[in-house]
């Protein structure tokens, strides 16, 4: 019988994971490296992440056997996407002390783009300006001026869920939903830093990194650390992003987004209560990846180094366009081939137009050779069905 009020007992931990992409995957792998049985629980059946759990939960988000399922096989659960039942996990760890990390009272907050901004404010961490409204009308978008930026307070992510009204002519577009309004920010840059926060109250920062989105879609495309910013403004970031989590007394990593304006103000964008797309380059670039530091966190261990080791450049390989089906990958020999690459695939049984099917990593301590060799894979690489 498993005594789940114990400390862990490393390194015989039982972990349980709900969400079984690539995150999840990642985790995992990390997780078996360092000793941990692995419960996942996914909708998908052989899901990314079920490829390395010694047991794979087939069930909803929302379905409270299934998540009461893995949370008894589990001494810790933590999950690798927000949207999920965080009523019912809620109600369990209080009823029966289960541990799971980040706590469900947080995920309730960060499910809900404007509380979460509100408890930021709260805490005096500067954001844009923003408000809850009931309708995305003229005179609500008129408060802020145009353009502003319409944000669902619910279910969005990777771009899906915000909408920039440039003028009154967009309020035909608007998204339905409960929503928030936000000022539209002029970006010099868009940055984000990776935080970890452990069982004890142990914080580490990772550095500051700098990210580049693509249309259509404003899905992550290019990453580069650290970022090209001044040291004055890596320490402020790094401690806006300290700050974020510290106000949620958040365990485990996070990913904290934020704004680089252009007239040089920092403003905290969202923050993610798990690993991130914008920490993957620390499996290569960190003395400890952000998957090995999220485990040592919810497990009540000792942070890791987050030391940057090398420079690095990451980019996400994506479906292709018109294409949907089992994928097939073209180039790839040609893109091994590139010194100080590192190549990640997340097994996903298909591929979908702009569907992260991967990423690369490139270490070079001349981060515009990085940069250059990043361009060279998205000429090569193919990613077709």
């Amino acid at each position: 019988m498993i005594n789940l009020n114990r400390e862990c007992a490393y390194p015989f931990l039982r972990l349980g994971i709900i969400g079984g992409g690539q995150l999840g995957r990642m985790m995992a792998s990390q997780a078996k490296q360092m000793g941990f049985y692995v419960a996942v629980l996914d909708p998908t059946p052989n899901s990314p992440a079920g490829h390395f759990a010694d047991v794979e939960i087939v069930g909803d988000f929302y379905d409270p056997q299934k998540l009461q399922e893995l949370v008894h096989a589990s001494e810790v659960v933590t999950y690798d996407i927000e949207h999920i039942d965080a009523v019912f996990l809620k109600k369990i760890s209080a009823a029966s002390g289960f541990r799971i990390h980040p706590a469900p009272e947080l995920l309730e907050i960060i499910q809900d783009k404007w509380r979460q901004k509100e408890i930021f404010a709260q805490h005096g961490i500067p954001v844009p300006r923003f408000q809850q409204v009931d309708e995305v009308d003229f005179a609500a978008c008129q408060r802020f001026g145009f353009p502003v930026v319409q944000k669902l307070r619910f279910g969005g992510y990777d771009g899906r869920g915000v909408k920039i009204l440039s003028t009154p002519d967009d309020l035909v577009t608007a998204l339905p939903g409960n929503s928030m309004l936000e000022e539209y920010v002029a970006l010099e840059k868009e940055l984000a830093v990776m935080v970890a926060r452990s069982t004890h109250g142990e914080m580490k920062c990772y550095a500051v990194v700098e990210m580049q989105f693509a249309a259509p879609g404003n899905i992550l495309d290019i990453l580069v650390a650290p970022a090209r910013i001044s040291e004055s403004l890596q320490r402020r970031a790094q401690e806006m992003a300290v700050a974020c989590v510290e106000a949620l007394q958040g365990v485990g990593v996070f990913g904290v987004e934020l704004f680089l304006s252009q007239q040089g103000q920092l403003l905290v964008n969202e923050i993610a209560p798990r690993p991130h797309n914008s920490g993957h380059y620390t499996i290569e670039a960190c003395a400890t990846s952000q998957f090995e530091q999220h485990l040592r966190a919810i497990a009540g261990l000792p942070l890791g180094s987050t030391q940057l080791l090398s420079p690095a450049v990451m980019l996400n390989l994506l479906g292709g366009p018109n294409q949907s089906g089992p994928p097939v990958v073209e180039g790839l020999a040609e893109l091994l081939a590139i010194p100080g690459l590192s190549f990640h695939w997340y097994g996903k049984a298909e591929t979908r137009p702009l569907r992260k099917m991967g990423h690369v990593t490139i270490l070079n301590e001349n981060i515009d050779i990085a940069l250059q060799h990043a361009r060279r894979v998205k000429e090569i690489l193919k990613i077709r069905a």
